[in-house]
């Protein structure tokens, strides 16, 4: 630890910043009947149960813009999308999405600009709904995202963090990769 930081200024700067978080429906937050090879099916949101048994501080602000598979959205939900985040008095900014499109939302919150926000996409592989979800370790990666990465539009998914124009989906692999 830097001996000129007191211990009292070393928790300030490790104290929880306030994120908020807009879910936009996808994978990750798909019903019980869920099933992989078909459009995500919704009953309603599990991130405010989720982020409860994770105990994190009442600073998280859940707010639903809307429940869709990431394939159905437009370029109008987008904008949806980007208006909420730019009119949103938090600087951090946390969107649960799909992973089949999660590259595009970032491509166009990113090509728009978000100002002097940090905007952190996350979603999942396997529904918070089902058993050995990776959705859990997901959220809270990228809550921790969301406090710590610069202003800019990022995605953060199983561990690794993209930047929005360097992010594609592999299929065959089922996981997120550089473009370059």
């Amino acid at each position: 630890m830097n001996k000129n930081i007191s211990s009292q200024e070393s928790h300030e700067k490790m104290k929880f910043v306030p994120v908020k978080v807009f879910s936009t429906g996808g994978t990750i937050d798909s019903s019980s009947d869920y099933v992989p090879t078909k459009k995500s099916v919704f009953s309603g949101t599990y991130l405010p149960q989720v982020f409860e048994q994770a105990r994190l501080p009442e600073e998280v602000v859940i707010e639903p813009l809307m429940q869709k598979d990431s394939m159905d959205l437009t370029v109008e939900d987008r904008q949806v999308m980007l208006d909420y985040c730019i009119q949103s008095p938090e600087d951090r900014i946390l969107i649960t999405h799909g992973t089949d499109a999660i590259a595009e939302t970032a491509k166009f919150l990113g090509g728009k600009g978000v100002g002097n926000k940090t905007v952190v996409l996350v979603g999942s592989f396997v529904p918070l709904s089902q058993p050995n979800s990776d959705a859990h370790f997901n959220l809270g990666y990228s809550v921790a995202a969301a406090q710590l990465l610069p202003a800019g539009v990022w995605v953060a998914i199983n561990g690794e963090i993209f930047e929005w124009d360097n992010v594609q989906k592999n299929r065959d692999k089922m996981r997120f990769e550089r473009i370059q």
